[in-house]
């Protein structure tokens, strides 16, 4: 494995400026069928992805961190940011710029204190009364709003409907949130429509032949932000 840095080492390379200008963000397994993990990041990163996200039920903790650090390294390369989801002791070790935790994953007041203030953190939110109070917590940076479509990589959490996002534009809130759930070529326009600016996608990119033509067209659906 890898030497582990640990954070205090680390400056996480995604500033606030950064995060406001992000659009697209792309979450991925370990791709251990194809083996091509920094292939893939780099091709997705080289068609405007803004941050990726490892999120792998299938890893034990010495395999995700090892990845990780692979994820890491990549992500400096290309001059973009990366992602941690839910075990905020390998976002620790990793030296993570961005956090992100659902609503029944480690309450937020912890996560600050575990991981500090300089690391950016997202908060999943599935209904208005989460979206309207994700807008306005002071410890997210962030937030998503879905799933809009049934996806297998959520098995069992209901469809939320664009219904979610039109509420989420709504609120007019200056902080960044994006849409997650299903999106793709064929209804990334619906997801524009009804309010959103920036999106989270998976296999839209991670089942692509070519992932870097397959984020380039998702970022040209997208609006350029103010």
């Amino acid at each position: 494995m890898s030497q582990i840095t640990t954070q205090d080492e680390v400056t996480p390379v995604l500033s606030a400026p950064d995060l406001a200008a992000a659009r697209l963000y792309l979450c991925t397994d370990a791709r251990k069928e194809r083996g091509d993990f920094a292939d893939f990041l780099r091709a997705a990163y080289a068609g405007g992805v803004d941050i990726i996200q490892l999120r792998d039920k299938n890893l034990d903790a010495a395999e995700e961190l090892e990845l990780l650090l692979v994820l890491r390294g990549v992500a400096e390369e290309c001059g973009k940011s990366w992602s941690v989801n839910d075990r905020a002791d390998l976002a620790m070790l990793s030296g993570a710029p961005v956090f992100h935790v659902g609503q029944k994953d480690l309450p937020l007041p912890g996560v600050r204190s575990l991981l500090g203030p300089s690391v950016t953190v997202g908060l999943s939110s599935h209904d208005p009364a989460q979206i309207t109070a994700a807008a306005a917590d002071p410890d997210i940076d962030y937030f998503c709003v879905g799933p809009l479509w049934a996806t297998p990589t959520k098995p069992g959490r209901a469809a939320v409907g664009l219904e979610m996002v039109a509420h989420a534009a709504s609120l007019e809130t200056a902080k960044p949130w994006f849409a997650i759930g299903g999106i793709d070529l064929g209804n990334v326009e619906q997801v524009v429509e009804a309010g959103a600016s920036r999106i989270v996608v998976v296999r839209a990119i991670t089942d692509a032949d070519d992932p870097t033509a397959a984020a380039r067209q998702l970022l040209s659906r997208l609006p350029e932000l103010a």
